[in-house]
């Protein structure tokens, strides 16, 4: 699972990650999602009572500053708006999630189980849990998303979709977010969301 994950978005190694050229071709558009309510910033200060919207005050609290990423066979801490589809993240305690992307691997020396809190983009009441396989070593491929939050331990990651293609994006786009209720539960708030959009593994199956 981890090899198909890596040829499907174009990465020869986990080791390697993206080149900084490789990563400059793919660079179309900054990892950014847009606000629940986008208004022009002169907008803003007319109106600062906008910033205060329950919806404005939780999209502030789920707004990565910074990820860590591999490249050219080096982790380096980028700005999150800089990751892209493809970059081998190290997501640790703490961090909130730069981008939408897929578990590969615990890290080695860490925690058996890493906890993700990602109640703020799928209203899920329990952490996502991920942990090895104790007879091969493996790691399931379980998908997380833009916004959530490490609560315990440390992955590498593979990211997915970055930007207006992130499932926090798409939720918002279709007036589902903040989420009413467990949307993994609810077909009915997925039935919005563009499965081409590189946000299709939201199913029980990685959870």
């Amino acid at each position: 699972a981890q090899m198909e994950l890596l040829e499907a978005h174009g990465v020869e190694s986990m080791e390697r990650g993206l080149t900084v050229a490789q990563a400059a071709q793919r660079r179309e558009c900054l990892n950014v999602v847009r606000p629940p309510v986008d208004c022009p910033a002169w907008l803003c200060i007319v109106l600062p009572c906008i910033g205060h919207l329950p919806s404005m005050v939780a999209f502030a609290k789920l707004k990565p500053e910074d990820a860590e990423v591999k490249r050219d066979s080096q982790w380096v801490c980028y700005d999150a708006v800089s990751v892209v589809t493809g970059d081998i993240l190290r997501l640790t305690e703490g961090d909130v999630v730069p981008a939408d992307c897929t578990v590969l691997q615990l890290v080695d020396g860490g925690t058996d189980e890493v906890l993700v809190d990602t109640s703020a983009i799928t209203g899920e009441d329990r952490p996502r849990s991920i942990t090895r396989n104790s007879k091969d070593n493996t790691t399931k491929p379980v998908q997380l998303f833009y916004g959530s939050y490490v609560l315990q331990g440390s992955v590498i990651a593979i990211v997915t979709a970055v930007g207006d293609q992130t499932m926090l994006a798409h939720l918002i786009c279709a007036g589902t977010w903040p989420p009413k209720g467990n949307i993994v539960l609810s077909p009915d708030a997925l039935d919005t969301v563009d499965e081409e959009a590189g946000v299709s593994l939201i199913t029980r199956d990685t959870l």
